[in-house]
This record gives structure tokens, sequence and C-alpha cells, in this order.
């Protein structure tokens, strides 16, 4: 299938990302999802690849798309290297959550935290980044929060020295708790309720979205992920339930562990803040977190 060449086939923008590089294929009546690889990438040119490698890697565990296609860049012609999967059923997460009374709200908090004890259930042998097609890990060059700390605090815009000395001490313990858990785990790394896709009824998760971030890391990274931001009480007890139904860790200390996992994704953002609402929001929250000592705390 040529997305670019097919007679009748229309492409338009994806709503809910911010890279502008993703779109709605469709043609004869069909569907499906072409992501373009125009930007640079941390990942480098192998991207594409990665992308559909852990698309196979996870489908039958957790509900992604079928790969379609995967095209190389063409240096010759400056045509970029692009991913076309199926397009999936359902609603996203971060329109549907709102909308929800408090059963929606533990049915769909189940739902989406057993996702997130999936992957956490997917062993790694070591920490980093994938690199290629073949999901070699390339360690990350931090070892621990502090270091990305210390990496990041010259970028973390308008930070009163307070704030950053907060920061530090927050990485510091934040990073003890984190190194009573030893093993290491497939992590989404992006897993909130904009990447999910829910059936409106039966509020099952029926897709998994944008994998551009995915690592070999810690197993709480992507329970923190999924519950930075919507914190109803009803849905942060059913994730929690969900997850500790699949591991044995209790509940409380499970949800302190995942706001510590998190804090290196919310380090990340920050440095962007400016940049788009979501980056905004993450350092507003790291904020709040720096200046309270608690990794709980919001803004």
């Amino acid at each position: 299938m040529d997305p670019f060449s097919d007679a009748g086939m229309s492409l338009r923008p994806l709503e809910g990302g911010w890279s502008g590089e993703t779109f709605l294929a469709e043609a004869g009546g069909e569907r499906s999802v072409v992501r373009i690889y125009a930007r640079p990438s941390d990942r480098g040119a192998a991207a594409h690849e990665i992308d559909a490698a852990l698309l196979r890697l996870v489908r039958g565990l957790v509900p992604v798309p079928r790969v379609l296609e995967v095209r190389r860049a063409d240096a010759a012609s400056g045509a970029p290297a692009l991913l076309v999967t199926e397009h999936l059923p359902g609603t996203r997460g971060d329109l549907l959550l709102p909308t929800l009374d408090e059963d929606g709200l533990r049915r769909a908090g189940a739902a989406t935290g057993r996702i997130a004890a999936t992957l956490a259930g997917m062993p790694q042998l070591r920490a980093g980044s994938f690199v290629d097609g073949d999901l070699t890990v390339r360690p990350f060059e931090a070892d621990g929060l502090p270091a990305w700390v210390e990496d990041a605090q010259a970028r973390l815009r308008g930070w009163s020295a307070a704030e950053l000395t907060g920061l530090r001490r927050v990485a510091e313990d934040a990073q003890a708790l984190l190194d009573t858990v030893e093993r290491v785990s497939l992590a989404h790394s992006d897993l909130n309720s904009k990447n999910l896709l829910l059936d409106p009824v039966s509020l099952r998760v029926t897709g998994v979205l944008d994998w551009e971030y995915a690592h070999a890391g810690h197993p709480f990274t992507d329970l923190g992920n999924l519950l930075r931001l919507d914190r109803h009480p009803a849905y942060v007890e059913a994730v929690l339930g969900a997850w500790t139904e699949r591991h044995e860790t209790p509940p409380d200390r499970a949800l302190d562990l995942a706001r510590s996992a998190d804090l290196v994704a919310l380090l990340h953002l920050a440095v962007r803040a400016g940049e788009n609402p979501v980056a905004t929001a993450a350092d507003r929250q790291l904020r709040a977190v720096a200046t309270t000592g608690d990794v709980h705390a919001v803004p």
C-alpha cells in the first residue's frame, strides 16, 4: 500500500498529538494510520523500525494495531520513513474519562491498570534506549534520578535556587525507593489517557498508541504516567487494584513507587515548558513536588 501515490487516498492529521506526523488515511472505504518520520528523533534513522518492532513484540499481550507497512527513508527522492498501521476503534481516554461517573471510572481504571501491569511484567535484561529494529538496548547516559536532575537543571526555565535544591532532595529520596526494585521491564513511557483508546460502552482498552518513548526501564514507570493527571479517587483505587492483582506490591507502596518513577518523565517534559500544554503542565507539577518535597504534590 502506498499512502502517497494511491489514487483516491486522503490523509488528514489525527487529533491529540503534538508531533504533526500522524495521519488518518482513507481509501476504498478502509482506514489506516500513517506515521511520517520527518523530524529528527533521539532514535535516529531507525525510529520507524523500532516502533514497528515494539508493536509486533506486544501484540496479543496488549491491544495495539497491526503493522501494515514499514518504509525506509529515500535519500534520492527526499521521501521520509513511514509506518502504516491499522486504524483501531475506540475513544481517546482523555476525552472519555471526564464524562464517566464513579462506576465508569472504576471500570476504566481497572482496564487501564491491567495494561500498565501487563507491560511491567514484560522483562528486559538492562535499562536503556532501543536503538534498532532488533530492539537492541543502549544503556542510559545518566544513572538514576539525581544524575538526570544534574543534567537537566540548567534547562529548567525560571526555576529558583530553592526549587532546584528541593528537586535534588526529592530525587535522592525517590531514587532510594526506586532502587528497592531491581527488575527491569518494558516501559511504554507515555501511557496516559491521551494515548489509550477505550470502548465507550464496555470501557475496555481497545488500543495503546504512540510508542515513540518506549524503552527498557523501571517497572513502575507506566503506572506513574497513568496516574499523573487522572487522580479521581475511584479511578486511582481501581488502577491500583488491577495492578496488585498482577503484582504483589501493596497499593500505597505501589503509588509511592509510581510517583517516584514518574519524576524522570516530568523532568524531561519540564525542560520543554512552553512548547506544548503537556510540557507546561509537567513543569508546574514538578515545581509543586520540588517545593513541598512530596512526590504526590499537585500545583
